[in-house]
């Protein structure tokens, strides 16, 4: 697996264009702001619009020098397998090794209106394999499975790409399942310290069943930063993101199972008046007012984040490797937002 950096911080990442966007072409500053700031990794959340993957990693990749591009995620089965290998293959040598793949299982109800199945355990396996396989020059035949019929795929002799894949998830079976298959696991923003734990436990747990070393698994916490917050940053930036986690069916619960809260919380969500009055995501369409009366909903406890001055941002982040973290991505703020936490983070951290 390669994921040596020079940066200054090789520990710390953050999103490109993080949530939706119209300006795709941001990435590119936001990319270079970050290599800027001597962060060893940015990440890309692909969306069916204007975020391809292939795309933006590559523009993120082509105008700095240092800084791995990641995604986090895309998913197994919304390509032809050698068409997935030949674009991260395609990345990989195009920035010297600085590309890495984050895969994830893919939302169900989008799945359904693309007219495709849910991906299943056995389907990751196979892809990932598969992916391996061609990454490494072999050649594939006769393959027929859960990522399709291949009569014959290859990339050439010549392929030698070594390109770490992260599993994107943080359901404990997932997470076991994660330290058995993959290089890395990119968590989920709202995990407390405690879940923190049991997921780097769960992730070690599968490593070791697997035979592999439990310490090349590494872990990245993904961490809701915000110095200085405005009086409505902690509605918008915090609350908001959470209560869209809770309106999505089946999708909230596990990060409930991993930090063992308590599930009647959810309910009461769910069946309040206010949450059932708003007609689509919260983090899109709610006003402040109705952010205001959704808050009584949250428990404090189920925002975990990094807020108030540099010094205590700084102090939260360095928490998240105290608790097991390998990695840490900044989630909710810009590179320009969190420059100033960087300089209390290096004295702690030196």
């Amino acid at each position: 697996m390669n994921e040596k950096s020079d940066a200054e911080f090789p520990e710390l990442s953050c999103y490109l264009l993080p949530g939706h966007t119209t300006t795709p072409a941001d990435a590119i500053e936001e990319a270079k702001q970050a290599e800027a700031l001597g962060l060893g990794k940015v990440w890309l959340s692909e969306r069916f619009d204007v975020k391809d993957a292939g795309v933006i990693c590559s523009a993120a990749l082509a105008v700095t020098d240092s800084i791995h591009v990641a995604t986090a995620g895309t998913n197994i089965h919304t390509r032809h397998p050698l068409v997935l290998a030949t674009m991260c293959s395609s990345l990989h040598h195009m920035s010297g090794g600085r590309f890495e793949l984050g895969l994830a299982r893919g939302v169900g109800i989008r799945n359904q209106l693309m007219g495709l199945k849910n991906v299943s355990n056995a389907q990751l396996i196979e892809g990932v394999e598969l992916l391996r396989k061609l990454w490494q020059g072999e050649k594939i035949m006769g393959h027929d499975g859960l990522m399709g019929a291949l009569p014959y795929a290859s990339m050439g002799d010549w392929m030698d790409a070594n390109i770490p894949i992260h599993f994107v998830g943080f359901g404990p079976k997932s997470l076991r399942f994660a330290g058995r298959h993959f290089d890395g696991v990119h968590l989920h923003t709202f995990i407390t310290d405690h879940g923190l734990r049991r997921a780097k436990t769960f992730v070690q747990e599968g490593a070791i069943k697997a035979g592999r070393n439990p310490e090349d698994i590494k872990v990245w916490s993904v961490f809701a930063t915000i110095h200085k917050p405005k009086p409505e940053d902690h509605l918008r930036k915090l609350v908001a993101r959470m209560a869209t986690y809770m309106q999505a069916p089946g999708y909230v619960e596990m990060l409930i199972e991993l930090n063992e809260w308590d599930p009647e919380v959810l309910r009461k969500f769910r069946a309040s008046d206010i949450v059932l009055s708003i007609p689509g995501g919260i983090d899109s369409v709610a006003t402040l007012e109705q952010l205001e009366e959704i808050s009584e909903l949250i428990p404090p406890e189920w925002l975990p984040a990094a807020t108030g001055s540099a010094e205590e941002c700084a102090r939260a982040w360095k928490n998240q490797f105290d608790n097991g973290a390998d990695g840490l991505v900044i989630h909710g703020s810009t590179p320009a937002e969190f420059a100033p936490v960087l300089d209390a983070y290096r004295t702690l951290r030196d």
